[in-house]
């Protein structure tokens, strides 16, 4: 079935999944740079690049987001969970871009060299000031944990829904095609 009313777009799906790899990535290299000063510069070489393709990504699907027909939420959805699930959404793709930005200016700030692959170098965002290097050093750090605690919030969602709930909620986002319970129901009759 080519045309699943049920789910998402193809593309939209393997552009979620995508960025979904590319976070979780993100957030392990993070949590690995706090912890581990042996490894650190091997750790940053790779952040760095991932954080800018992030943000590219990001701008990819809004721009997919914005041409695309979204799927129903599932009839089991209270108005206040679609909500929940809208602002949470909102919340996602905002940070999928102030985090790489955030980093980037940082970077800028710090007048640090924004090295992506070999000698190819992104521009400094900001003029080089310490004390704007602190304050966005902090802030990445406290836009990490919100991205977290935010990536977190919707896998519990997605997996409530999916294993207590059973609403094939996980479906609408599923790489494989699906079928929607109606369209199982008429071809077996």
């Amino acid at each position: 079935m080519a045309n699943n009313p049920t789910q998402f777009a193809l593309l939209s799906r393997i552009l979620h999944w995508l960025m979904a790899a590319m976070l979780l990535a993100m957030l392990f290299i993070g949590v690995a740079m706090v912890a581990s000063l042996g490894n650190y510069h091997r750790l940053v070489a790779i952040h760095r690049p991932l954080g800018i393709m992030i943000l590219i990504l990001a701008a990819i699907r809004l721009v997919n987001r914005m041409c695309t027909t979204l799927p129903p939420f599932p009839p089991t959805m209270s108005p206040l969970e679609r909500r929940v699930a809208s602002a949470s959404e909102r919340l996602l793709y905002t940070l999928m871009f102030a985090l790489p930005l955030v980093g980037w200016g940082m970077l800028s700030a710090g007048h640090y060299p924004i090295v992506m692959f070999g000698p190819w170098h992104l521009p400094p965002i900001l003029p080089a000031n310490p004390t704007l290097y602190a304050v966005l050093r902090q802030t990445h750090t406290l836009l990490a944990y919100l991205l977290f605690a935010t990536f977190l919030a919707y896998l519990s969602a997605v997996l409530f829904h999916t294993l207590i709930i059973r609403d094939r909620l996980l479906n609408r986002m599923a790489l494989w095609s699906t079928r929607s319970r109606k369209s199982k129901r008429s071809s077996t009759t």
